[in-house]
């Protein structure tokens, strides 16, 4: 019977990848990758040189492709090795189960063809953010949406917590064809914001490192620059919190506690 193991190997180039995801990658028969660049891609073929890189299946050449039909073909080639029998990995940048479809597709199709098929964790673009910011999200709590959801569905953010708008680089695409947003759509998604955040409120857009050698990318500025920010496939937008945690004075009522009695 074949398997599939979906690990993620972390943000930085082979430092952030658990021993329990290495050892999967490196006795498999097949490895599937979604890598973020060469250097990555070649680290892995050392461990494992028998792998399908699925970068592939994206548009090329400026082709028109919507990604969810990417994505189905990706799933299906990795199917394919789990119906042939293969101890088959999928080696996923990041954490494997976060803003990564393809995992969580493909493991619910080979558990419900009767295959043995589950996920590893690894270190995601959040657990770089707090430790690179030196933030620690149970302070105040936080809250966390992908951009476009964000723009598109009426979630409203608690503005005394951190808030995190993911893919902000794509914030208000709909059409899954393209990589990027524009200025006027960035606009748009400000003029949401400010019914609870000051045209000033200080914003930062973070990158994690991909390499030991580089830096992360900690740029601060009022939220009503954002449109025009530069911003790569790999930004995220954090909202520090714009306002004090207010007390809930008739629960703290009710457990005898003062406010006095939290410090």
């Amino acid at each position: 019977m074949g398997s599939l193991v979906c690990v993620g190997t972390g943000l930085q180039l082979a430092g952030q990848i658990s021993v329990l995801s290495r050892s999967y990658i490196e006795h498999a028969d097949i490895v599937f990758s979604l890598l973020p660049d060469g250097f990555s891609q070649r680290w892995l073929t050392k461990l494992n040189p028998n792998v399908i890189n699925l970068q592939q299946f994206y548009a090329q050449n400026g082709e028109v492709k919507n990604r969810r039909d990417t994505y189905e073909q990706m799933v299906n080639a990795i199917l394919d090795a789990v119906r042939a029998g293969k101890k088959t990995v999928c080696a996923l940048y990041g954490h494997p189960g976060v803003f990564a479809c393809v995992s969580h597709m493909a493991i619910s199709r080979a558990k419900a063809e009767g295959f043995s098929a589950k996920m590893e964790p690894g270190i995601s673009a959040e657990a770089c953010l707090w430790a690179d910011l030196g933030i620690d999200p149970g302070n105040s709590g936080h809250q966390s949406f992908e951009a476009s959801q964000f723009m598109f569905f009426n979630h409203v953010p608690d503005p005394t917590t951190h808030l995190l708008l993911w893919q902000i680089a794509i914030a208000g695409e709909h059409t899954l064809t393209q990589f990027h947003t524009s200025s006027d759509r960035l606009q748009i998604l400000v003029e949401q914001l400010n019914q609870w955040y000051p045209l000033e409120h200080e914003v930062v857009i973070y990158e994690a490192a991909n390499l030991p050698i580089q830096a992360p990318r900690i740029e601060r500025l009022p939220l009503a620059n954002l449109p025009q920010a530069h911003l790569t496939p790999i930004s995220t937008l954090l909202i520090p919190p714009a306002k004090k945690l207010e007390y809930n004075y008739a629960i703290l009522a009710k457990l005898g506690i003062g406010p006095e009695d939290l410090g």
